[in-house]
C-alpha cells in the first residue's frame, strides 16, 4: 500500500509541472552546465517533498492558533520554526512584491483603467460592453451609442485606382 498524505493523496499525486520546473532549474544555472534527467527529477522530487514539509508545519501553526485558514503568517512562522529563518526576509518580500502585482486586481478581474468604478459607472460600461460584442457578432461595428453596419467586400463599394502610384 502507498503511504497516504493529509489530504488523503498518494505521494505521487503531489506534483510540480516539469516544463516548468526544468526551466527553473536551468535559468537558475549557468548556461554552459548542464544537468541529467534523473537529477532534475530528484529536484523536483525535493521541492515536493518542502513544499509538503512547509504546507503540514504551516498547518500544524495555524492549528495552534485555532484558526481554520492558513495565512501568509503561519507559512513564516512554519519556516523559523523548521530552521530556514535565514529565508523569512526573502520570502516576505516575494509575497510583498505578489500582493503589490495583483493589488489591481478585484475578485480576479483586473481593472483597466486602474480606478474603482461606481456600480453605476461599472453596468454603464458593462452595457457598453455587451453593445460592443453583440455589434461584432451581427456583423456591425458599435460607433458611439449605436451601431453601424460594415459594407461587405466587393458590393456597392467602388474603387477608384490610384493614378499617382501608377506614374511613379
Amino acid at each position: 500500500m502507498e503511504p497516504i498524505d493529509i489530504v488523503g493523496k498518494t505521494k505521487e499525486d503531489a506534483s510540480l509541472p516539469k516544463a516548468t520546473m526544468t526551466k527553473i532549474i536551468k535559468e537558475m544555472l549557468p548556461p554552459d552546465v548542464r544537468v541529467a534527467r534523473d537529477t532534475q527529477d530528484l529536484l523536483i522530487e525535493c521541492c515536493v517533498e518542502f513544499i509538503n514539509l512547509i504546507s503540514s508545519e504551516s498547518n500544524e501553526v495555524c492549528g495552534r492558533e485555532d484558526r481554520r485558514t492558513i495565512a501568509p503568517e503561519h507559512v513564516l512562522k512554519a519556516l523559523e520554526v523548521l530552521g530556514f529563518g535565514e529565508y523569512i526576509e526573502e520570502v516576505y518580500a516575494a509575497y510583498e512584491q505578489h500582493k503589490l502585482e495583483t493589488m489591481d486586481t478585484v475578485r480576479g478581474v483586473k481593472c483597466t483603467n486602474g480606478a474603482e468604478m461606481t456600480e453605476e459607472e461599472a453596468l454603464a460600461e458593462q452595457q457598453r460592453m455587451f453593445a460592443e460584442a453583440r455589434a461584432r457578432m451581427n456583423g456591425g461595428v458599435a460607433v458611439g451609442g449605436g451601431v453601424a453596419k460594415q459594407p461587405e467586400v466587393g458590393v456597392g463599394v467602388e474603387v477608384e485606382p490610384n493614378l499617382e502610384a501608377a506614374d511613379s
